[in-house]
């Protein structure tokens, strides 16, 4: 099988280059516009097919595959969210976004030590201040879960204020859901109204609209709310909470990318994506690369542009450069994330 175009220079400079600086601009959304969801029809069939090349028709091995898995750590948002947390775990998390990959193997690669860090950490509100004190100097921004994560149940209000909340508390980045109801009875002046809100009580901070491409039942719909919540203002759009059913498939993440690039050529602004829930173990993620890179393109390999939300990806994908390093497979339980 073909390989993908990645350079033969060694992993480290491969991951860790850059195509240019990137330095996206906030998107400041546009007025309300329901003849831009004209001709938002999607053929599932179709998309079934596109999807379904990705793992057979292109692959990565050796240097570059383990060049795309140290990419792939820098775009993690790594992530607890559950109801035992407590703020010693929220530290241990944090002290492994700074060193996401241990030393040694970083050694073995060819890596310089602490050159490589996730994304982001992305938390509850109530741990927003010990993250950011935990992660003070490392410039690695806290996202927070907000408007009543994962249902987004509460009044308006309180949504409004707990962003607020976070923001004061330092987060950098609001990953907020929408009402699933707008988009399951067609009111979408309701949810451009609600995510422009959510845009505005994030001031300096970024906006990442959680969609529920698992409540929201149809291709077509996560077609619809991708527009509308990227002409709301969002400058992320990220497909699940991880708490549904169903969670981040290559199929809505496909819908997904076409309306970035749509909205793209229609405002000349580059929207970030993030994958969520399901995305646990190498391979997975090395596909969602693959889709990101021949959908839209080099930028949506940088974080700036492109995350992944998850727990379990760190191990799987630190297990596999240690692999790659040493010839051996390790038991999950040598590569914790906290």
């Amino acid at each position: 099988m073909p390989e993908a175009p990645v350079s033969t220079q060694s992993s480290s400079v491969v991951a860790l280059r850059r195509a240019a600086p990137l330095h996206p601009a906030r998107n400041p959304g546009v007025p309300f516009d329901l003849v831009w969801l004209d001709g938002l029809r999607v053929n599932q069939s179709a998309v079934e097919r596109r999807t379904a090349t990705l793992g057979a028709r292109r692959t990565v091995k050796k240097d570059a595959q383990a060049a795309w898995l140290l990419k792939a750590v820098t775009c993690i948002d790594l992530t607890t969210l559950n109801g035992d947390d407590t703020e010693g775990r929220v530290r241990r998390l944090c002290a492994k976004a700074r060193q996401p990959v241990r030393t040694d193997i970083l050694a073995a690669l060819g890596v310089p030590p602490h050159s490589i860090t996730t994304g982001a950490v992305c938390v509850y509100h109530r741990f927003v201040a010990a993250a950011v004190d935990a992660l003070a100097g490392s410039g690695i921004p806290v996202a927070a879960v907000s408007t009543g994560f994962p249902a987004g149940l509460i009044p308006h209000p309180l949504k409004l204020k707990e962003i607020e909340a976070s923001v004061a508390d330092g987060a950098q980045e609001i990953d907020i859901v929408v009402t699933r109801e707008h988009v399951l009875t067609g009111n979408w002046q309701a949810l451009y109204d609600e995510v422009r809100d959510f845009r505005a009580a994030c001031g300096e901070a970024h906006l990442k609209a959680i969609l529920a491409t698992g409540d929201i039942q149809t291709l077509s719909n996560v077609a619809r709310a991708s527009m509308i919540a990227m002409m709301a203002g969002a400058d992320f759009i990220k497909t699940s909470t991880g708490k549904e059913g169903v969670n981040a498939t290559l199929d809505v993440s496909l819908v997904m990318a076409r309306m970035i690039r749509e909205y793209h050529a229609r405002t000349g602004m580059l929207i970030g994506f993030k994958p969520a829930g399901g995305v646990s173990n190498a391979k997975t993620a090395l596909n969602y690369q693959i889709l990101m890179k021949e959908e839209l393109g080099r930028a949506w390999l940088e974080p700036e542009l492109f995350r992944f939300g998850a727990s379990s990806l760190l191990a799987d994908i630190e297990r596999q450069l240690e692999h790659y390093a040493t010839g051996r497979y390790s038991a999950f339980n040598r590569h914790p994330v906290a």
